[in-house]
């Protein structure tokens, strides 16, 4: 077995004390008019990344607060060096600046209003140019494991999943675990059914009426919408062509990425940032950019994503290694593949076999190596909305 004991890995020591593994400069659209002049000024800049989305304008109340959020969370993110904030707007605009400021990196931010595109664009593009710089000095240092934060979420499930991948991921987060890292899953929907297991594995009763808590709220909106069924949606059409039957089913299997020994420390809401080491459960949803991008905006560097008919998910953000145990899978999607794990179901390795290569493509990964999602150029970067707009 992988002894993990005294073991680091060499990351980026950001300003505020954290540690990232990538060392991205980011600019960073508040709103969707200003995708334009974000993807212009990354065009103008090698070494830096636009992240365009479609949202952003009269939203209100928990959704806007979810919005800010989840951009100030992905530009305070340890595997970003500096931001370039471009909003329509300067009040929008400087909120997210001032909110990503105090990790203490550098972080400037544009209005499009009163300025229009063409200046806006040479002016970010001449700022990006020095962060893009800078930047390239930065250096790697020795870090403890123990300061490696690790989200999971599983996409494309099917029966391998339950039985191969995803007790893969149980395996490394136990592992994990005991070295107090930081780890999160999430998901709400997908846990419907075994929730109570998940309950079980609660800290104490403030962890569990927590975690009940936000499970029972998505549980409520289910009904507000007469949907209480999940059809067409939980499991998915490719969860039932991989042989899944029920979404109590696809819980049981999802659950597995939890491990055997880990406590549930803490709940989080959607983009929110852990306070300690440990395990968290994250209200998310199930759709796999989104869920993703809520790891990142809650500060997590690196994700394992289990897969049984193949997904292809990246982002921009944080490295995805995809862990597959199924045969046909590897086969015939092997590009997207980091951890080929189907031994398991040939009897060819044992679950701490398996844990020990998914941690070993971490190290790998966090030291460097890029993801298959990230030489093949995915980038998903999907928000999470809750309302309508105004």
């Amino acid at each position: 077995m992988l002894d993990l004991n005294g073991k680091t890995f060499l990351g980026y020591r950001r300003e505020n004390g954290r540690v990232g593994v990538r060392n991205h400069v980011i600019i960073l659209p508040v709103d969707d008019l200003s995708n334009a002049a974000c993807e212009a000024v990354a065009n103008n800049i090698k070494g830096t990344m636009a992240l365009p989305h479609p949202y952003g304008r009269l939203q209100f109340g928990e959704d806007l607060d979810l919005h800010f959020r989840t951009l100030i969370g992905t530009g305070a993110n340890p595997n970003v060096a500096a931001v370039v904030v471009i909003g329509i707007e300067d009040g929008w605009t400087q909120k997210i600046v001032e909110g990503i400021k105090k990790t203490g990196k550098p972080v400037i931010g544009f209005g499009i209003e009163q300025h229009g595109d063409h200046e806006t664009i040479m002016r970010a593009s001449k700022i990006a140019k020095e962060y893009s710089q800078w930047a390239s000095e930065l250096a790697r240092e020795e870090v403890p494991l123990s300061e490696l934060w690790v989200s999971t979420k599983c996409g494309e499930s099917d029966t391998t999943s339950g039985c191969g991948s995803n007790p893969t991921v149980g395996n490394a987060f136990d592992k994990l675990y005991e070295h107090k890292t930081t780890l999160l899953f999430g998901e709400t929907s997908e846990i419907t059914g075994g929730e109570h297991l998940v309950a079980e594995r609660c800290r104490d009763d403030a962890v569990r009426d927590k975690f009940m808590f936000m499970f029972n709220r998505y549980q409520d909106m289910i009904d507000r919408f007469k949907t209480s069924d999940l059809s067409e949606s939980q499991p998915t059409k490719g969860n039932i062509e991989g042989g899944l039957t029920t979404i109590e089913e696809k819980a049981l299997g999802n659950i597995q990425k939890i491990g055997k020994k880990c406590i549930v420390d803490g709940v989080l809401d959607k983009a929110e940032e852990p306070t300690s080491p440990g395990l968290w459960f994250m209200d998310s949803s199930s759709a796999a950019a989104e869920m993703v991008t809520l790891a990142a905006a809650g500060g997590y560097v690196v994700h394992f994503f289990p897969t049984g008919q193949g997904n292809i998910i990246g982002n921009p953000i944080i490295p995805v290694i995809k862990i597959c145990a199924n045969p046909r899978t590897v086969r015939t999607m092997s590009e997207h593949v980091d951890v080929d794990v189907s031994g398991l179901l040939r009897k060819d390795m044992n679950p701490d076999e398996a844990g020990d290569e998914l941690l070993d493509m971490m190290f790998k990964t966090v030291n460097g190596r890029l993801t298959s999602a990230e030489a093949l150029g995915h980038n998903e970067y999907v928000l999470t909305r809750l309302y309508e707009s105004a």
